[in-house]
């Protein structure tokens, strides 16, 4: 017990690092984690499940809090975004962003405790019945998100303007950029799913360059020539959030939250679209919340799910890199992770307020944009340590596609078409029918 304690703590603590630089995912470190491990049993030493569960643990509740603040203080948008960024960002660019790091950071201790308290009791007896009911209609439901997702792009010009085909290309620029980061990414995720050139050895980590080069990449790139000037920002003794927005919020980021963890390759970003669409909430302390929440339903409820007895989801990328190393057994399991879950997240929340405050100060004397810079080395290095020059070639490639719905002014959302076109037309039966179109069979 005291060693699973030691462990959940340490790993809670790494994940501070990991999460204030921008662009840096956990799975990334997980992915090196697991390697580790890996080189250690071979090496003869025994790392026990008691030891590496909580530290896992730690690290995704620890960064599913935490990395609120390189997404709210290190994302500046430039003047020509300005009306149409998150309302994180709207915060940080009016000197409040302290306080929208600490409304997102009350999101993610509700939904921490909405894991250990309401869903943690009821997941064993009910969810493997869900499961056991939904599992035969995931394709249909898959498509229907994808089409969701790709329907609700919407053009992002003005309404004025001369007629004609000028408007009419104006208003596909963004929509028509979208549906090519779609089905650019999808067809990248065919050619790693099929034929991929990350060796067998790295092979648990065969997305992971992938996904860097989609989403990291642009963020860092984006943050590094950006002509934004962040104003100085102001620590608050308070926020104003009441007891009906925290409930709302709750209600909204565990609907999202939950759907992503649950069903199989929809991301809490997906999962949270659905969730803001359903609940029509308005309100921009609900949204920011609401997306703490979802973040840390999503993250960790999905890794918590696979330690959930009679139901062993393997739903998120932490399940399927435990997987390799231990399989649950018994419910002493599943307590152990509800019990570091609970603990993980009150470090995280005490933790979050300080570390947004050393944060504040460091951008004092160190522009933004050399943060990213460092981040995106670290970024670099770590793809090049787990899968070698070919996941360098890969983040590359990812990038590229990546930068479409920057460039263009489209959803970044759309980049997950990496996992969900070939997933959904496997399940669907007609998935190794394109690979062969594609000369990848």
């Amino acid at each position: 017990m005291v060693t699973a304690l030691l462990s959940v703590i340490v790993g809670t603590l790494l994940s501070c690092f990991i999460a204030i630089l921008p662009g840096l995912h956990v799975y990334n470190v997980m992915g090196l984690a697991v390697m580790v491990i890996y080189g250690m049993q071979d090496a003869g030493m025994t790392v026990g499940p008691d030891i590496f569960i909580p530290f896992m643990i730690g690290l995704v509740s620890g960064w599913s809090m935490l990395n609120t603040i390189p997404s709210v203080l290190l994302g500046a948008p430039d003047e020509s975004a300005i009306f149409t960024v998150l309302p994180g960002q709207k915060y940080l660019m009016s000197g409040r962003g302290y306080e929208g790091v600490m409304i997102i950071g009350i999101g993610g201790l509700a939904g921490t405790f909405l894991l250990v308290c309401l869903i943690g009791p009821f997941a064993p007896k009910f969810l493997p019945i869900a499961r056991y009911v939904l599992m035969p209609h995931m394709h249909w439901i898959l498509w229907v998100v994808i089409t969701f997702i790709l329907m609700t792009e919407w053009p992002k010009g003005g309404n004025l303007g001369p007629s004609g085909w000028m408007k009419f290309f104006d208003a596909w620029r963004s929509l028509g950029a979208g549906l090519l980061t779609f089905l650019l990414s999808g067809i990248l995720g065919f050619i790693l799913l099929y034929r991929s050139p990350v060796s067998t050895e790295a092979a648990f980590q065969n997305i992971m360059p992938a996904f860097v080069g989609l989403f990291a990449i642009p963020w860092c790139l984006l943050n590094m020539i950006s002509g934004a000037e962040v104003p100085k920002q102001y620590i608050c003794r308070s926020v104003n959030v009441t007891g009906d927005v925290i409930l709302r919020s709750t209600a909204a980021g565990g609907l999202g939250g939950g759907f992503a963890a649950f069903f199989p390759v929809i991301t809490g970003g997906v999962g949270g679209l659905l969730a803001g669409h359903a609940t029509a909430q308005r309100d921009e302390r609900v949204f920011m919340m609401s997306q703490g929440v979802s973040k840390m339903v999503y993250y960790t409820g999905a890794l918590m799910f696979f330690f959930v007895p009679g139901l062993n989801l393997t739903r998120g990328g932490g399940a399927w890199m435990i997987k390799g190393l231990y399989v649950p057994q018994t419910w002493s399991d599943y307590y152990l992770v509800l019990g570091c879950i609970a603990i993980a997240g009150a470090i995280s929340w005490f933790l979050l307020s300080p570390l947004t405050r050393f944060t504040l100060w460091i951008m004092k004397y160190v522009h933004y944009r050399y943060v990213s810079a460092g981040a995106l080395l670290i970024i670099v290095l770590m793809v090049y340590a787990v899968t070698g020059w070919v996941g360098l070639f890969i983040a590359v490639v990812g990038a590229g596609i990546g930068l479409i719905p920057v460039l263009f002014g489209s959803r970044r959302l759309n980049c997950l078409g990496i996992l969900l076109l070939p997933i959904a037309c496997n399940m669907s039966g007609f998935g190794s029918r394109i690979a062969a179109f594609l000369g990848l069979v």
